[in-house]
């Protein structure tokens, strides 16, 4: 069952990414980003709400959120230290690199879950395994090639590195999370209300330092529609994936990889809708990931 959660997980990632793609192209960076953390913490504020002055119909419901010592909002906190930075790097480099370069980029953070896996969790790959996920860093590679054909120098752009650093942090983060859910006993509920309402007091220090001093950046953001959209789906996507994580039998490694097949319609539907460059190009190291992801799912 956690398998299917977690293909629910990738499907709505995979619509979250293309509506933020919408949402940063050509706007500033930082609101758009609180705004995003903002809208899933109002859409889950009402089962807050009903937790403290309903609880039985909303336990009822399954959306109960239960009270936790200091010292669990203390882990949750760091996760919204580590999830704040990963996504002003990605942010950042969403809107000056192509969806089609960004997505299958961040397609190696199963790389990174893997090592992690294996040296904290303990958890055993075997020979399929290593071979996906082997499969899906060259399939990055060939991905660094194409590119360069659009003016992306590697090994010369900033934005590269910065997503680079976006997907280490995710990584950490989704380790992290197996042991929140697993070994601090959250449920999905509790562990998406603090952990949103954390990130955007911590947006909100960053703002208050780089833009709301500043009117010409005021001015040059831009609201629509897509950055509701992006935390609603957001929220959703993380919603069946820890859910998909409450199950003791489930490996983070494996939920990991099978999230990148969102990839499919980032690039794709992407391509098509942004109009970027090489798309047939880019179909090519999509097949090798998503070749990765089945050898994944098949051991």
């Amino acid at each position: 069952m956690w398998m299917y959660l977690g293909l629910l997980s990738a499907l709505f990632l995979g619509l979250h990414n293309l509506c933020k793609k919408h949402a940063v192209q050509g706007n500033e960076v930082f609101p758009v980003l609180l705004g995003t953390i903002s809208s899933g913490f109002l859409l889950i504020l009402p089962f807050f709400i009903g937790s403290k002055y309903f609880p039985e119909q909303t336990k009822n419901l399954g959306f109960y959120i239960n009270d936790i010592p200091w010292s669990t909002h203390g882990f949750i906190f760091i996760k919204s230290m580590i999830m704040a930075s990963s996504w002003v790097l990605a942010y950042q480099a969403l809107k000056h690199l192509p969806i089609t370069i960004v997505t299958p980029i961040r397609s190696a953070g199963p790389f990174f879950t893997f090592i992690g896996a294996i040296f904290i969790y303990q958890e055993k790959p075997n020979g399929y395994q290593w071979i996906g996920f082997f499969l899906i860093i060259f399939s990055v590679f060939l991905y660094s090639r194409i590119g360069k054909k659009e003016g992306i120098v590697f090994k010369k752009n900033k934005w590269i590195f910065a997503i680079i650093g976006a997907t280490f942090l995710g990584a950490s983060s989704g380790l992290y999370d197996k042991f929140l859910i697993q070994y601090q006993g959250l449920n999905p509920q509790t562990l998406q209300f603090w952990f949103c309402w954390y990130t955007v007091l911590i947006l909100l220090v960053i703002l208050c330092f780089n833009w709301f001093p500043y009117k010409e950046k005021r001015k040059a953001f831009t609201f629509r529609w897509s950055i509701p959209a992006v935390g609603i789906l957001l929220q959703t996507a993380d919603y069946f994936y820890f859910k998909a994580l409450q199950d003791p039998e489930a490996l983070i490694m494996l939920l990991s990889a099978i999230k990148r097949s969102q990839i499919l319609i980032a690039v794709v539907a992407g391509g098509l809708i942004f109009k970027e460059k090489n798309k047939r190009k880019k179909l090519i190291p999509l097949v090798g990931i998503l070749i990765g992801v089945a050898l994944i799912l098949y051991s």
